[in-house]
């Protein structure tokens, strides 16, 4: 049974760029987490946007009792702190069962968002789960930090960094009842026909999974404490595979394949 849910969906940048793909997806595990009879805290820095997942939003629990409570990540250690404790005493004897990251940018600041923001407000709630007996961080990461991923070098740099990091930590607190479920998605289909990177031509003829199945089965491998999950189609489950198991095979096919479209790609955006 889930009692308390803090979620963390996404971020609006200092630039002023709302992450389309990581709304679409967080709005996607909010709805499912709520008919499940989760007990929710949507965070993220766009109130308007949290509002309006908030009224859609329908369970045991949503919409009157989910909680908006207004994050950003790259901010300070003491005005995260603030927000952590403002999140544990949002419901008064309940404590915070799940943490779910799925904040992901790309950009100057992308190891500020994706991996310092993410890791200090983690080091923020790991004393609160300790002191009720653990918790459980779901972490959603992408494919980009298994395989070599052209024309996305620092976000890949920046989700392998995070996947370590989080694997590390549950071997650190697993005997003190700290688990992770770091999840690697591939493409995702969202409402506004966007990926799991901002570098993906949404024109791609890559199949996608939906971000409602991605949602789904996040879920289940979480509630069955999985310590990763894969979530893709092939091609790109073939590939992740091989560099796993068979490294020198699969980078050596990754450069064959080369990434010239998607280097294109990248290129145009930042220019």
């Amino acid at each position: 049974m889930l009692t308390l849910l803090f979620f963390s969906l996404a971020l609006l940048l200092l630039l002023g760029l709302l992450l389309k793909f990581a709304v679409a997806d967080g709005e996607a595990l909010a709805k499912q987490f709520a008919s499940l009879g989760a007990k929710l805290i949507l965070s993220a820095r766009n109130d308007a946007e949290l509002f309006r997942i908030k009224s859609e939003l329908k369970g045991k629990y949503a919409p009157e009792h989910v909680k908006v409570l207004r994050l950003d990540l790259p901010s300070s250690e003491e005005r995260l702190k603030k927000v952590v404790e403002q999140a544990v005493s949002l419901f008064p004897g309940d404590g915070v069962d799940y943490l779910i990251h799925n904040a992901a940018y790309e950009g100057m600041t992308t190891f500020v968002v994706n991996v310092f923001g993410t890791i200090s407000l983690t080091k923020l709630v790991t004393p609160h789960m300790l002191k009720r007996g653990g918790g459980h961080f779901v972490v959603i990461s992408s494919a980009a930090g298994k395989v070599p991923s052209p024309g996305q070098a620092i976000y890949a740099a920046s989700t392998h960094a995070l996947q370590d990091y989080f694997h590390s930590l549950r071997s650190e607190f697993y005997q003190k009842g700290i688990k992770v479920t770091v999840v690697c998605r591939g493409p995702i289909e969202t409402p506004n026909g966007t990926g799991t990177s901002t570098s993906e031509d949404k024109n791609s003829p890559e199949k996608r999974v939906s971000s409602e199945r991605c949602a789904e089965l996040t879920i289940i491998a979480a509630s069955h404490n999985l310590k990763e999950a894969w979530i893709s189609y092939q091609p790109v489950l073939l590939v992740m595979y091989l560099v796993q198991y068979m490294p020198s095979l699969g980078l050596w096919l990754m450069d064959k394949v080369g990434g010239g479209k998607r280097v294109e790609v990248a290129e145009k955006k930042v220019s």
